[in-house]
């Protein structure tokens, strides 16, 4: 599984405003929709549920919100780089600024844990974050996401 598998130039935004982990993810909620055909408050909800049991903030300014929806017929992705970190209740208390939202179908078992492993690796390269937080532009973003993805994989 390649991170170009799950997003693609329009799933990924460079200046995201937001104040809140909960503005992040209805902003992330209401652009994934558009992109999954899905409603954006089943895909808020499946997030919020996700977060109550423990936060996706994973540290060093980093969170990958995901969850599962019966009526998606594949994963999908959508990476933003915040224009200003926000508190994300992180487990090193860290506020985040580049968010890799997940969501896969209802059926998805293991490919659901390979994709959540490939952009948790992928974004646990302290380079490959750094030029994030440097990209100006979602192609930019994009092209550092599924390259870096790639070189990895090689």
């Amino acid at each position: 599984m390649e991170i170009s598998d799950l997003i693609t130039v329009k799933s990924v935004e460079a200046n995201l405003r937001v104040t809140s982990k909960k503005q992040a993810l209805q902003e992330l909620s209401k652009r994934t929709a558009e992109i999954t055909g899905q409603h954006e408050r089943a895909i808020f909800d499946v997030l919020m549920e996700r977060e109550r049991l423990g936060t996706t903030g994973v540290g060093h300014g980093i969170a990958i919100p995901h969850g599962k929806l019966a009526s998606l017929d594949r994963l999908y992705g959508f990476f933003a780089r915040l224009e200003t970190p926000v508190d994300f209740q992180s487990i090193d208390e860290q506020p985040v600024d580049l968010v890799f939202l997940l969501l896969a179908p209802e059926t998805a078992g293991a490919d659901h844990l390979k994709a959540l492993a490939r952009v948790s690796r992928l974004l646990r390269d302290a380079s490959v974050c750094e030029k994030l937080r440097g990209g100006d532009n979602s192609e930019a973003l994009y092209v550092l996401l599924t390259q870096a993805s790639a070189s990895e994989a090689a």
